[in-house]
């Protein structure tokens, strides 16, 4: 909650609805207004109005919030990074407008990432790289989903006190992320039209694609989901998500809304535009690809009983689940796990959204490097051969996650495990290999055991932990 003398501000007003800042993704805006909050209180406290700011009271601010022993809860150079990041929009936009004459965010020249000279905040912190990155190992993420998600007891199966809802559209949805390593918003704004279809044949991954709008770049990308994944959503479509609409349409929730579009037909074929009518009447078109978050959640199809969402995520009333609910999902997941595993496990397991992000990158690499160092037995010139022809591990990793710099893969997301000996691990796995997927999987898995014991960043269960 803003100060009370930051309100009534009517500039403020105007930069959050009419600047730069209401083109900002949802999830940015909820993290920006949070520390304007922050630095406004700290502007309160001095007698002083958001507008007063000098370039003392960013410098003072910067020390009390990442040193000062008078904040119980410091933050991180990232943290902090990003905060700077919000004031700097902010008072950019109050200089423009002539609000403020100066910046209290001071200035430095520094080296850009093509060799440019470009003009960073001088407060800005060196120490962001990656500070918060954490991983699971496979084995350990299944741990965490069937005891946080599924209600599984310690001793891995069904507990009967469990009075958790909508299990399968919470466990559907985490392995979706680490299966993917799409980002929270991206995997949660799905539509149904987005999601693969099952078929006969024997594939272990399906692929679709992301539609720019929704992406962090801007930039449309395709992803893939483990096949078991798909199978997974497909059967919460047809259940507990079928039944959620149902009950939806029965007490006429849907015709209560006060904004819905009917999409009326779907044309293109790489290209899909959706079609739709308005409650007013008004017929108008959308493409897919620039159906935004807030325009899918309003997208509806009709179905033999009325509209239903083309969202595939739905809450118990049958409207669309908002993307910022999931982190609640899985911070009640991980308390579960904290209290069931307690007395089994010395460090139960815990998860965010974006972990199965870092963990998807952490295993994809692994598993490519496997391929070419192991399974494929190349000798370096093949090697070389191969990398011209398909390309570098971490550039196969870097276009996985949608990453515009192969950098940002390396030095946030794995620069952690980057300097572990995993060409020495991958060289002598701890079986022998054959030609069998299961083979493959254990070697995996002996590597990422062997890298977890290399640093306290990666969560693995021991052997006698794991429920396999």
């Amino acid at each position: 909650m803003l100060s009370p003398n930051c309100q009534v501000d009517g500039r403020l007003s105007q930069f959050l609805a009419r600047s730069s800042f209401s083109r900002l993704e949802p999830e940015s805006k909820r993290n920006y207004t949070t520390d304007y909050c922050v630095f406004f209180d700290f502007l309160w406290v001095r007698g002083k109005n958001w507008d007063e700011a000098t370039s003392s009271d960013l410098w003072d601010f910067e020390d009390w919030r990442t040193r000062s022993i008078r904040n119980p809860e410091k933050v991180g150079g990232a943290r902090w990074n990003r905060g700077l990041a919000a004031l700097g929009r902010l008072y950019s936009w109050a200089v423009k407008q002539q609000y403020v004459s100066v910046s209290p965010i001071e200035t430095r020249e520094a080296i850009g990432r093509h060799g440019q000279i470009v003009e960073v905040p001088a407060a800005r912190a060196k120490d962001a790289r990656s500070s918060n990155v954490r991983w699971l190992t496979p084995r350990t993420f299944r741990r965490w989903v069937d005891v946080g998600l599924r209600g599984f007891s310690a001793d891995g199966v069904p507990d009967a006190a469990w009075a958790g809802r909508l299990a399968d559209r919470n466990s559907a949805f985490a392995n979706l992320l680490f299966s993917s390593g799409v980002r929270l918003t991206e995997g949660a704004s799905l539509l149904t039209l987005e999601i693969p279809n099952l078929t006969m044949d024997e594939r272990r991954y399906y692929a679709s694609r992301l539609a720019p709008v929704v992406t962090k770049s801007k930039r449309a990308r395709t992803f893939y989901v483990a096949s078991p994944v798909v199978g997974e959503i497909e059967t919460y479509c047809e259940s507990t998500r079928a039944a959620s609409i149902r009950r939806a349409q029965r007490q006429g929730r849907y015709e209560r809304l006060p904004q819905l579009r009917l999409v009326t037909s779907v044309s293109g074929h790489r290209m899909k535009v959706l079609h739709w009518r308005d409650r007013d009447g008004t017929v108008g078109k959308t493409a897919l690809a620039q159906a935004g978050v807030e325009e899918r959640a309003l997208l509806f199809t009709e179905g033999p009983d009325g509209p239903e969402p083309l969202w595939v995520w739905l809450n118990e009333s049958g409207l669309p689940f908002q993307p910022s609910s999931w982190e609640g999902i899985f911070r009640t997941a991980t308390d579960r796990c904290q209290k069931v595993l307690a007395k089994t496990i010395a460090e139960p397991p815990f998860c965010t959204p974006h972990m199965c992000r870092h963990s998807f990158a952490l295993y994809m690499l692994v598993v490519l490097h496997h391929v070419m160092d192991v399974r494929l037995g190349l000798t370096p010139q093949e090697r070389r051969d191969f990398l011209l022809l398909y390309g570098d591990p971490w550039r196969m990793v870097q276009d996985l996650l949608g990453h515009a710099d192969v950098e940002t893969t390396r030095k946030i997301y794995l620069a952690p495990v980057s300097d572990l000996q995993l060409h020495s691990l991958i060289a002598t796995p701890g079986r022998a290999s054959d030609d069998s997927t299961d083979s493959a999987v254990d070697d995996v898995s002996w590597i990422l055991a062997q890298l977890a014991a290399e640093t306290s960043r990666i969560q693995d269960l021991r052997d006698d932990w794991a429920v396999l």
